[in-house]
């Protein structure tokens, strides 16, 4: 009996430490099947960004007055309002297509092309409606995470999502009258200079993750998600959830 007793101790022990064991053991992110991939993409943005695009939006925030700059900004946001009402129809938002179609007029009228954001001053607020978060509202998942060589996180879904917000920005059609070098110059230099305003706007937001996490890699992978669930449920997320907009 006392032999028995020992043995049924052993066991218990035995199945106590594999138990522990296994829960020590990480636990895979189902969301990120490609993270070998992912981490080499992410440290070749982060470093094209360091050597590139840094020191291009970092020279553009310098010679660009605060006013001309927030101008360009402005004036890209306006034309991003298109692509907003389209997405707010395809979400079946009526009333907030209204509201955007409604900012976008009197932006361009009133606010020269865009240039001053007078609809914010009058009280129509902007709203963020992409065509990934369209696809989200039709109930396509946003996973598995994919990081892309220059553009970031992203995922099956947000590479559709890319391609229809390509398809609803009136500045990919500006050059349709012109031919050859022209049209590519003219479609160029606005995509350029809308790369380089956007990443002079969110300067000091790699000093924000930096000091929020060891692990850039996952804190950059969790706010992707986190702010894709917060725009696809128009805030309403978990108490978990803390959305952090660095990304996209």
């Amino acid at each position: 009996m006392k032999k028995q007793k020992i043995a049924i101790r052993l066991i218990n022990a035995t199945l106590l430490t594999s138990l522990v064991a296994c829960t020590a053991l990480p636990v895979k992110d189902q969301r990120d099947p490609l993270e070998s991939w992912n981490r080499d993409v992410q440290s070749f943005n982060e470093r094209a960004d360091e050597y590139v695009m840094k020191p291009v939006a970092t020279g553009y925030r310098f010679v660009m007055p605060s006013f001309a700059s927030e101008g360009v900004s402005n004036a890209f946001g306006n034309m991003g309002d298109i692509g907003v009402t389209l997405n707010d129809v395809l979400q079946f938002k009526l009333a907030q297509a209204g509201l955007d179609s409604s900012r976008f007029m009197v932006n361009t009228v009133a606010g020269v092309g865009g240039l001053v954001d007078v609809a914010d001053m009058v009280g129509l607020s902007k709203h963020k409606e992409d065509f990934d978060q369209t696809l989200g509202v039709w109930g396509l998942p946003s996973d598995p995470y994919i990081v892309l060589p220059f553009f970031g996180p992203s995922s099956p879904r947000g590479i559709v999502g890319r391609f229809g917000d390509a398809a609803m920005n009136p500045l990919n059609y500006v050059s349709l009258g012109a031919s050859g070098f022209i049209s590519s110059a003219i479609s160029g230099g606005t995509n350029a200079l809308k790369v380089v305003d956007i990443r002079a706007s969110h300067l000091g937001a790699e000093k924000v993750i930096n000091e929020a996490t060891e692990d850039h890699y996952e804190f950059v992978k969790n706010s992707y998600f986190q702010q894709r669930e917060y725009l696809v449920n128009d805030g309403e997320v978990s108490d978990k959830n803390d959305v952090i907009d660095t990304v996209n």
